[in-house]
């Protein structure tokens, strides 16, 4: 790679000191932020938050496994990490919503990009699964 070629990610041309150690993994800033958008359902909360804000219950129906528990610290952990907010209205019975805030919404661009990439390659990735399973059976 040369440095003429400005096509190249960020991630990709940065200086990474090698060998990268445990400690230096687990305190990246990147490392930390895919662990909360890796997990099982921080994407599809934030992806449904995006189309406008929810309260809980009807969250809950829209995602059919998830728990009332795993739902309940999806939220917290998206909310301590700046990416949803929640409202509690004086009704009664108290009614809760959450929204994605502003840096919440940010995350929108990149997880579009990532989806777009999926559906864009679907077919390859299932066809080298299928050809490295196919191999590793021999």
């Amino acid at each position: 790679m040369s440095g003429a070629h400005t096509d190249v990610p960020s991630m990709v041309v940065c200086d990474l000191p090698l060998p990268v150690t445990a400690q230096e993994h687990g305190a990246c800033t990147v490392t930390d932020v895919l662990r909360r958008v890796g997990d099982k359902w921080s994407v599809l909360i934030v992806v449904l938050l995006g189309r406008g804000p929810r309260r809980f219950n009807e969250l809950h129906r829209m995602i059919e496994e998830i728990s009332q528990r795993m739902l309940t610290r999806t939220l917290r952990g998206l909310e301590r990490d700046g990416l949803v907010m929640r409202t509690v209205h004086p009704t009664v019975p108290p009614s809760v919503e959450y929204a994605l805030t502003d840096l919440g919404m940010t995350l929108l661009g990149p997880l579009s990009a990532v989806a777009d990439w999926a559906v864009d390659h679907g077919a390859d990735i299932a066809s080298a699964r299928a050809g490295y399973d196919t191999a590793e059976q021999r």
